[in-house]
């Protein structure tokens, strides 16, 4: 399995557990926009999915749902080796 460098950043800042949780959740949205499906279908080496997750140019596709960025950027943006935390 090839990680891109989008998916290895923003998973090394998480706990085991709020991977899997994250990734589980793209798995089980699983709507993919027209265009998105189009990209997929011209079967280029820019553009693959593999085990549920959708990849284009090298970075992780997240479906156009906003609960799901939200907690991705929180997971992200607001951990304490960010130094945001939260403001």
């Amino acid at each position: 399995m090839r990680r891109t460098m989008a998916e290895v950043t923003m998973l090394k800042r998480m706990t085991t557990i709020d991977k899997q949780e994250i990734l589980e959740e793209i798995r089980r949205n699983g709507t993919k926009e027209q265009k998105v499906i189009q990209v997929l279908e011209k079967n280029n080496r820019l553009s693959w999915e593999e085990d549920g997750i959708v990849y284009m140019e090298g970075r992780m596709y997240i479906q156009n749902n906003k609960k799901l960025k939200e907690k991705i950027l929180q997971k992200n943006h607001n951990s304490v080796d960010v130094g945001h935390l939260g403001q």
